[in-house]
């Protein structure tokens, strides 16, 4: 991440990282697999951390996960957090097998569980990128009806 005058966190866009904005952008998530041992992985990495192998390609994602730990944040002083709080910084275990860190949104707090189903959702980050998060699959009823 970097900052932008503004204080403002922001990713890092470069050649090897737009592909992944570039899918964002467009409402698609994408991770990295290897071809060397078939082994997927996330944050995007120009190797495979598993076997070191830089025949690595991208693939777009279901937008299916899982919960699999979270914490509610009530207080951080970063930019642009600290004006989002409280808000569910979270761990994924996305359906094709990478774990991933994203943020949990549309949720009610006392409905989080670990092996929560999720679904990719996208909102506009800091700057013009879009960035991925998850909101709960199954929203509960409202009783309207």
């Amino acid at each position: 991440m970097s900052e932008r005058a503004s204080g403002a966190a922001t990713p890092d866009i470069d050649a090897f990282t737009r592909p992944y904005w570039d899918a964002a952008a467009e409402g698609r998530l994408l991770f990295r697999r290897c071809r060397a041992c078939a082994r997927p992985h996330h944050y995007p990495r120009e190797f495979c951390p598993y076997c070191w192998s830089e025949d690595v390609g991208w693939e777009e994602a279901s937008g299916r996960a899982t919960l699999y730990s979270w914490s509610i944040v009530h207080r951080n002083d970063l930019p642009p957090f600290g004006a989002r709080v409280p808000y569910a910084a979270a761990v994924v275990d996305l359906a094709e097998g990478p774990r991933m860190m994203t943020e949990i949104v549309d949720y009610e707090e006392s409905g989080l569980g670990v092996g929560m189903e999720l679904r990719v959702a996208f909102r506009r980050g800091e700057g013009t990128e879009m960035v991925p998060v998850f909101r709960p699959a199954f929203q509960p009823s409202s009783g309207a009806g």
